[in-house]
């Protein structure tokens, strides 16, 4: 459903997810429409910096010698990681997306930006709403967006901020994320820039228990109504 919302300013945060170059260039882990993704999350950034809004910026990089590395992951010949390798200069930010001076970049090598002890870091700032996105949707975007639930932040997901290998994986994610984003909502870029300039703006915010039953054919026309 889509009703009215306003941000509380002072009381909001923006995080970015994992805007590395390695999803533009490494043939193996390209995100669909990333360059669209990364050049709505300009935008964000530009309305969270010119509000007063905080920035919070995640890389995830991997460590395959790190006494804390996962169990079974994907590893190369050579015993690097098969995506996000330390040594690997497509593990670095996008430039139009990087840190500004002053601004947090954070290092994980887990799915959740709060593995890495945000929420406490965000409580105490007395934030109550995260505007969310990056990459991939059903993946860090979606463990973010979900502990951040649970730790009793209120998420704003920005449906086109986000992306993943294929559309079809991106607008389910998406779905999922939405079905049960209590709470919450749903923007495109354009309603969340006005929102963090103080507008009051129409998002579709959930109502019920998993109001959307979605098939196949039915996703892509549902996803398009968020």
């Amino acid at each position: 459903m889509h009703l009215q919302l306003s941000l509380p300013l002072p009381r909001t945060a923006a995080i970015f997810i994992d805007l590395q170059e390695e999803h533009r260039r490494d043939p193996g882990f390209v995100a669909e429409g990333f360059d669209h993704v990364v050049a709505n999350c300009v935008s964000l950034q530009a309305a969270a910096r010119g509000n007063g809004v905080p920035l919070f910026h995640y890389a995830f990089i991997v460590d395959t010698g790190a006494a804390d590395n996962r169990a079974f992951h994907p590893v190369k010949a050579d015993g690097k990681s098969a995506f996000s390798d330390k040594d690997d200069p497509n593990s670095a930010i996008c430039p139009e997306v990087a840190p500004l001076p002053g601004e947090r970049l954070l290092i994980k090598n887990k799915a959740s930006s709060f593995a890495e002890n945000l929420g406490p870091q965000l409580k105490l700032q007395g934030i109550e709403w995260l505007v969310i996105a990056g990459v991939w949707t059903e993946a860090c975007v979606y463990e973010t967006v979900k502990d951040a639930q649970a730790l009793g932040f209120r998420v704003l997901l920005v449906k086109d901020a986000c992306g993943s290998g294929t559309v079809a994986m991106h607008e389910i994610g998406v779905l999922n994320l939405a079905n049960r984003l209590y709470g919450g909502a749903v923007a495109t870029t354009g309603a969340a820039c006005r929102l963090l300039a103080g507008e009051t703006v129409e998002t579709w915010q959930v109502q019920g228990a998993v109001p959307m039953r979605y098939t196949y054919e039915t996703a892509a026309a549902l996803y398009a109504e968020l």
